[in-house]
């Protein structure tokens, strides 16, 4: 046995035995949960949790994230399957999307997360969290029909659904299902609150989903009729789990550009989700490993094609997963990686276990995550910091919650491109006035960079100097001037000459004026 292997051996049985146990028991509800909220048969989820952990681990550079199926991506994906309108041609967007995952990390175009602004981002994440939220609330609720909210969050709200809907939503809400909701929130904040050692042991999630599933079914067998629940409000996963998801290489369908639209954005948020995981992953890390961001893109879209071919929900690394796996003291991937192997022996042989656990208790989960998403505290903190923060993301989860996400992301990033401009414009110098005799001493200080935007406004000031005035423009500071602003600069010369103003230049490079006659 080599050195390594020897290392890797010693650590799993040290360390992360334990650890795989523990993500194991986060990742299963919440991979079912995630399914649910997709829109997709709840396998779909186990799926992307089994080729997180047996594909995506043993690509990846990354010693603590664990990647699965995740949250941020459910509003995405339950669009895709409406507009698509079949379940393959969404299976096949999420393989095309790891294609293109696969040449974001061989083109090492990992970084281009940092060209998106944080207002941008947390908008986004914000949005989703309240889609999230806002799917399960008829879950929670016992409402088991599939036509509630399935568009978007205001679909509710149009004239065609909101008298039948509302009518058919009353009728469906069961007392018991309310019950079960209120006992695993109960749960989670008893746990939470007072049972800390016992949750450092076994995860919280894990406590709540085997508790309230036991309370739900001493409900269902001595009180179902006055409490209205049935079979439909239990997770209901086929024995025969291993289903046809083959697709067609030669379908022609593949060219359909829905396809390749819902690919892309698969693939954009998908890879935002995994680097922003990423980041604050290696920031957890107590051992301060340094994830490689592009041979990271590269293995989750190695881990999206294949989880498509099989029938899998997209794959990213997700955070809840990662920080479980470090607090519960893992040490290397093989953690993340017998995780995987974890699920696909629940997929084979605990189906009907599974099977136990009611869709209310998936909701509240699902809740949960949502509001750690639009955390308000976190909107507090950024409109303290401004409109110019606080006023891109609120266009960007205004126009997602009345769009979709990508339109919701490009305006939100045309916004904040607005503001970028808005005070380049302004700050492309300083300057101040002095009293020199009789005429006026004007100090112009040009900015560390200075660009075409700031022509307009340079013009302008050098428009108002009055004559026999001194002028001294410094541009020994700037690492970049542009040359209409040097043109502008050059023309002034003849100007000041005319309006018998006195011109010095300091660092500032002479230019050839080009006219036009």
């Amino acid at each position: 046995m080599s050195r390594k292997s020897k290392y890797y051996f010693l650590s799993f049985i040290k360390h992360d035995f334990k650890s795989s146990i523990t993500v194991f028991f986060v990742a299963l509800p919440l991979s079912l949960g995630v399914a649910l909220a997709s829109d997709v048969p709840l396998i779909s989820g186990l799926i992307a949790a089994v080729v997180g952990g047996l594909i995506v681990s043993v690509v990846s550079g990354s010693h603590m994230s664990v990647s699965g199926a995740a949250a941020g991506l459910t509003a995405i994906c339950a669009q895709a399957v409406t507009d698509l309108g079949s379940l393959q041609f969404f299976f096949w967007a999420v393989s095309i999307a790891g294609i293109f995952q696969i040449l974001l990390g061989l083109f090492k175009i990992g970084g281009f997360t940092h060209l998106v602004p944080s207002a941008v981002i947390k908008g986004m994440l914000s949005a989703i969290g309240i889609l999230l939220i806002s799917k399960q609330i008829p879950t929670i609720l016992g409402y088991n029909k599939p036509d509630f909210w399935n568009d978007t969050l205001f679909n509710l709200l149009t004239l065609n659904h909101i008298f039948g809907t509302l009518q058919s939503f009353a009728l469906s809400i069961s007392p018991g299902i309310i019950l079960i909701s209120a006992f695993t929130y109960f749960l989670f904040w008893v746990l939470e609150k007072y049972f800390q050692r016992i949750t450092r042991i076994f995860p919280t999630t894990f406590l709540v989903v085997t508790l309230a599933s036991g309370f739900a079914w001493i409900l269902y067998i001595f009180f179902p009729s006055p409490l209205q629940i049935d079979a439909s409000h239990f997770v209901s996963i086929p024995k025969d789990t291993i289903q046809d998801f083959k697709l067609n290489l030669f379908d022609a369908q593949i060219f359909n550009s829905n396809i390749w639209r819902s690919a892309v954005i698969i693939a954009f948020v998908a890879s935002l989700e995994t680097l922003l995981s990423l980041e604050a992953v290696d920031k957890m890390d107590p051992h301060h490993h340094i994830s490689p961001q592009n041979r990271e893109l590269f293995a989750q879209g190695i881990g999206n094609f294949f989880s498509g071919l099989l029938g899998g929900l997209p794959v990213t690394s997700v955070i809840v997963r990662s920080s479980a796996n470090i607090q519960a003291g893992a040490r290397t991937k093989t953690s993340a990686f017998m995780h995987g192997v974890w699920i696909l022996l629940a997929i084979t042989l605990a189906i009907p276990i599974i099977n136990k656990i009611p869709y209310a208790i998936l909701g509240v989960i699902l809740i949960r995550t949502g509001y750690k998403l639009a955390n308000p505290k976190m909107i507090v903190a950024l409109a303290k910091q401004g409109r110019e923060q606080l006023l891109p993301f609120v266009f960007t989860v205004g126009s997602i919650l009345f769009t979709d996400l990508l339109i919701g992301v490009v305006i939100g990033f045309v916004y904040s491109i607005f503001f970028i401009i808005k005070h380049t414009y302004r700050a492309g110098y300083t300057y101040r006035v002095n009293q020199v005799g009789h005429n006026p001493h004007y100090v112009i200080d040009l900015a560390n960079n200075v660009c075409f935007l700031n022509k307009k406004k340079i013009m302008e000031l050098l428009d108002q100097i009055p004559e026999y005035a001194v002028v001294e423009i410094n541009g020994e500071d700037s690492v970049y001037i542009d040359y209409d602003v040097l043109e502008v600069i050059e023309e002034y010369k003849q100007k000041a000459h005319m309006r018998h103003i006195e011109l010095s230049l300091s660092g500032i490079s002479k230019v050839s004026v080009l006219r036009h006659h």
